[in-house]
C-alpha cells in the first residue's frame, strides 16, 4: 500500500536532480510517478485523475531547501483542484525539513569522526539558486559548530570541478582524508574523477527509511483530505520571505512597514539529539514523528 489508497506523485527539484534520484523508489510504490513542478506535474496529476476514483496525493520531495518548488507545486494544484479535481487532490506535508537535514548531517559527521579519524567532510548538493545555496552553507556551519570537530566543506555542484575544489579545500585545511556526504536524495557516488580520492559516505537515509517516511506523508495527506483539508493553501505560502528581504528602510518612509499576516514558526517540529557513534542513522528518529496536523 503506497499510502491509504491514494495515487502517489513525488515532485522533485534540485535536491533530487530534478527527480532523477527518486526514480529508484517507484518499484516499491505501485502506481506512483515522479515529476517536476509545472507542466510535468500538471500532466501527471490529470492522467491520474482520469485513471480512477482514488485521490491523488502529491508529495514535495525536499529537505526544506527548496521552498519555491513547494509553492510552485501548490500553485499548479490549486488550478487543478477545481471541477473534476475538486476534493480529489491532496498536497502532502513536504518530505523533510532543514532541522531533519541538519540532524542527519551531524550524525554523518559523528560517524565519520569515529570511523575515519582525522578526516574532513564535504557536504555536497546540486547547485541551485543563490538563496538555496546560501542555506546549504548555513546548514554546514551548524554541522561544523555542533558536530564532532571535523572540518566541513561545502560543494554546490554544477560541474565535477566544483566538487574537486571543495575536496581540495578541505585537504588544504588539514584533513588527512575527505568524505563526501550528499545533502539531498542521491544514493550513488559521484564520478571518481570528481571525488579526487575522497570517499562517499552513502545516502543520508536507506531506501527502506525513505519509503517509510513517504508512506507516512501520503497516509497523513489522505487522512487530512478525508476531513476536508487538501493542504494546498499551506503550500502556497511555502516560499514567503524566500529571497531578498522585502522590508523597507525606515529612512525611506519614516514609519515601520508591517504585514497584515503572521509568519508561522515550526516550533512543533521534532528535534533530534546529537547522535552518538553507535546510533543507527538510517532509522532517522527526527523523521519518525507524524507530520504536524493541518487546519
Amino acid at each position: 500500500m503506497a499510502g491509504s489508497h491514494v495515487r502517489p506523485v513525488l515532485v522533485g527539484g534540485h535536491e533530487s536532480a530534478r527527480g532523477a534520484d527518486l526514480e529508484r523508489l517507484l518499484d516499491a510504490l505501485p502506481g506512483a510517478a515522479v515529476c517536476t513542478p509545472g507542466r510535468s506535474l500538471q500532466d501527471v496529476v490529470r492522467a491520474r485523475l482520469a485513471g480512477g476514483p482514488e485521490p491523488v496525493a502529491v508529495l514535495p520531495m525536499t529537505w526544506g531547501r527548496d521552498p519555491v518548488m513547494v509553492a510552485d507545486t501548490a500553485r499548479t494544484l490549486r488550478w487543478l483542484a477545481t471541477g473534476s479535481g475538486r476534493g480529489r487532490i491532496a498536497l502532502c506535508t513536504p518530505f523533510g525539513t532543514v532541522d531533519h537535514l541538519v540532524a542527519l548531517l551531524r550524525a554523518a559527521a559523528t560517524r565519520t569522526a569515529t570511523h575515519v579519524p582525522g578526516a574532513g567532510l564535504v557536504v555536497a548538493a546540486p547547485k541551485a539558486d543563490p538563496f538555496d545555496d546560501a542555506e546549504l552553507h548555513r546548514i554546514a556551519h551548524l554541522v561544523r559548530t555542533f558536530g564532532s570537530g571535523l572540518e566541513i566543506g561545502v560543494a554546490c555542484v554544477g560541474t565535477d570541478a566544483d566538487l574537486e575544489r571543495a575536496v581540495h579545500r578541505v585537504r588544504v585545511l588539514g584533513a588527512q582524508d575527505v568524505v563526501v556526504v550528499p545533502a539531498g536524495f542521491a544514493a550513488t557516488a559521484p564520478d571518481a574523477d570528481a571525488l579526487d580520492g575522497a570517499s562517499f559516505f552513502g545516502p543520508l537515509l536507506s531506501d527502506p527509511a525513505l519509503l517509510r517516511i513517504v508512506r507516512e506523508r501520503l497516509a497523513d495527506a489522505a487522512h487530512e483530505l478525508a476531513h476536508g483539508h487538501d493542504g494546498i493553501e499551506d503550500g502556497l505560502a511555502a516560499d514567503h520571505g524566500h529571497g531578498y528581504a522585502h522590508s523597507h528602510a525606515l529612512g525611506e518612509h519614516e514609519h515601520p512597514h508591517t504585514h497584515g499576516h503572521t509568519h508561522p514558526h515550526p516550533h512543533d517540529l521534532p528535534h533530534a539529539h546529537q547522535p552518538g557513534a553507535g546510533d543507527d542513522v538510517t532509522a532517522a528518529p527526527p523523521l519518525g514523528a507524524p507530520a504536524p496536523a493541518r487546519g
